[in-house]
């Protein structure tokens, strides 16, 4: 799930909408949101509160994790599994796991309150629900927590140099609030600790998983389908005659191969000389600002970059590609235009870019979340191998959520 800032939240409390029945006689299925849990029979009922773990999670070696034997022969891995033919995806944990109560008689608005053992007040509708990082959940993949990280955490710093404040019990609760976190930030914060140079005009990318917005499926709207590539997030922005490359949390100022990355030769700054990018998309705005009648300020151009040593599904490739997915134009009046996947890859051809599959220009969905998620098998129009799912976007490009293959994740993922 994500939170405010677009960032992926691993752990969450949730309630439990449904429970259903599995061929197993000490076993059933809790189902949250769009997500299916295999638990243990009379472990749940439906509406009771719970704590979430989402599939990629990388739990602690402590309690309560620590006891729990299953886990332990995972190594605290969170990943899809197939459990008597039933797919089960995430962990599902009682508050009462964790010392944690919920209190039916205090209600903020009439939304249930959940209490840590702190004391601390968390409610299901807001900010404070998210557990990420109050339980110290990371990712279990290594490189997605160099990737997907914000890098030295201003807040952490700032807590370093203050290490008897932010002892204190309401030090502690105004951080695990974000707009707590920012006020503390006004009086105990340095600039030097703020990251300065991620572009401010770039929104970070990530498509919100169907599973934790199921109610997009009733919205009477045709759906652009394009296919989901298993890589590394890559973005070039031109602003001005400032040219910029990232990957998903870093900024090549350079750019240049000499620039160090997660990987062992810089697969961003290669794919922005691989395909002339700058110069591109300095053609590409003095196009636009013609095309479009107004003064174009940047442009963006989001891709996916993969192949061999990006991700365990190569594509069949010894060296590496990029598909592009996003195109992004700035105007000077403060409107931001995203081209949809259609008039995406009608830019892309024009300028000799490589864009996603497009899978379908008009497609009508169910209004079923598991059949969405099924819809995401199939094979990869790269190379004809296991795709990994399915981009939808909305004709008019306001909505958008991503469908990833349950085959896919048991076989690379799982």
């Amino acid at each position: 799930m994500l939170n405010q800032n677009n960032e992926r939240e691993l752990s969450y409390l949730v309630k439990v909408d449904a429970i259903t029945p599995m061929n197993a006689d000490r076993l059933e299925c809790a189902h949250i949101g769009g997500w299916h849990c295999v638990v243990s029979k009379g472990e749940f009922k439906v509406g009771d509160p719970a704590v979430y773990f989402e599939i990629d999670s990388q739990l602690p070696d402590v309690e309560p994790f620590s006891s729990m034997e299953f886990l332990k022969s995972k190594d605290f891995k969170i990943k899809t599994q197939k459990i008597r033919g039933e797919y089960s995806q995430g962990l599902l944990m009682p508050i009462s796991a964790f010392g944690w109560t919920f209190d039916d008689t205090q209600f903020c608005g009439g939304v249930d309150v959940i209490r840590d053992s702190d004391g601390n007040i968390h409610l299901l509708d807001d900010e404070s629900r998210f557990l990420t990082k109050i339980l110290n959940v990371t990712y279990s993949t290594i490189g997605d927590n160099f990737r997907k990280s914000n890098g030295v955490d201003k807040y952490k710093k700032m807590a370093q140099r203050h290490p008897n404040i932010f002892k204190r019990r309401w030090a502690r609760w105004l951080m695990k609030r974000t707009w707590g976190k920012k006020l503390l930030f006004l009086f105990f914060g340095k600039a030097k600790d703020k990251k300065s140079d991620w572009p401010y005009w770039v929104v970070k990318t990530d498509e919100e998983r169907i599973q934790n917005c199921g109610f997009m499926l009733n919205l009477d709207t045709k759906w652009i389908a394009t296919e989901k590539i298993d890589g590394s997030s890559t973005t070039f922005t031109l602003y001005g005659d400032k040219f910029l490359v990232c990957s998903r949390n870093v900024v090549f100022n350079t750019p240049s191969k000499e620039d160090k990355c997660f990987y062992d030769t810089n697969i961003y700054t290669e794919m922005a000389e691989k395909y002339c990018m700058k110069d591109k998309m300095k053609e590409a705005l003095k196009d636009v600002r013609n095309y479009i009648g107004k003064e174009i300020k940047f442009i963006t151009i989001q891709a996916e970059t993969y192949g061999s040593g990006v991700q365990k599904r190569d594509y069949g490739l010894k060296e590496h590609d990029m598909a592009i997915f996003n195109v992004i134009f700035g105007c000077a009046d403060g409107h931001v235009e995203r081209l949809n996947p259609i008039d995406g890859k009608e830019f892309a051809d024009k300028y000799q870019l490589p864009y996603v599959p497009v899978i379908s220009e008009a497609m009508t969905l169910p209004t079923v979340v598991e059949e969405v998620v099924a819809m995401a098998d199939g094979k990869s129009e790269i190379d004809g191998g296991m795709r990994e799912g399915i981009v939808f976007r909305s004709i008019d490009g306001t909505h958008s959520f991503k469908s990833v293959s349950n085959e896919f994740l048991i076989k690379y993922h799982g």
